[in-house]
């Protein structure tokens, strides 16, 4: 079975994302420890899973070549199956990206039976939570921002119950951020 991760950027706070939708208080530039470290994170991935608000964003992104990232992070991110949870589309606008709807918890089990590496997901906040919510991650990378801001969209949204977490690792890195790496507590 192929472990399934969530990496996600938030708020000491706990959000993901400001009240509508920003992401201007995140850390920039980092470090090499960091981007080290998201190196070996990744490096056992084949797939991505995107909700479709962020795909919508992060796909043409990444396609264009964002400004300050490597030649080889933009080549993963673009070469990397993508699989686009939706029940908007039918089809996927987007090169080596696949639409899935329906019941998520099917779609995901399905994905983890599959062979290959490692599934990683980036939300958006929808999507993280109900991951979350229904128990479908096996992994939870929270980087740790050293920023408060007050109100937005939690990580950590209508769970449903007590999500019961095991830290793995806590690691710091020179810009400031922390990693957190949980996995559930399962029963």
């Amino acid at each position: 079975m192929r472990t399934f991760k969530l990496q996600v950027q938030t708020t000491v706070d706990g959000y993901m994302a400001g009240p509508n939708g920003e992401m201007d208080w995140m850390t920039f530039p980092w470090t090499d420890d960091i981007s080290a470290y998201i190196d070996a994170l990744t490096k056992p991935v084949d797939c991505i899973v995107l909700g479709r608000r962020l795909a919508e964003g992060f796909i043409p992104t990444w396609a264009a070549g964002p400004e300050g990232e490597d030649q080889e992070s933009i080549d993963w991110m673009n070469d990397t199956p993508k699989v686009v949870i939706s029940d908007s589309l039918t089809e996927s606008p987007w090169e080596n990206a696949t639409v899935a709807g329906g019941d998520l918890t099917e779609t995901v089990n399905r994905l983890k039976a599959q062979p290959g590496g490692d599934i990683i997901t980036y939300g958006g906040a929808t999507l993280a939570a109900e991951l979350i919510a229904r128990g479908l991650l096996d992994e939870l990378h929270l980087f740790v921002n050293p920023t408060a801001i007050g109100a937005g969209r939690p990580v950590f949204a209508d769970t449903g119950a007590h999500q019961r977490l095991r830290l793995v690792t806590a690691r710091p890195f020179d810009c400031g951020i922390t990693a957190l790496h949980f996995e559930p507590r399962r029963s």
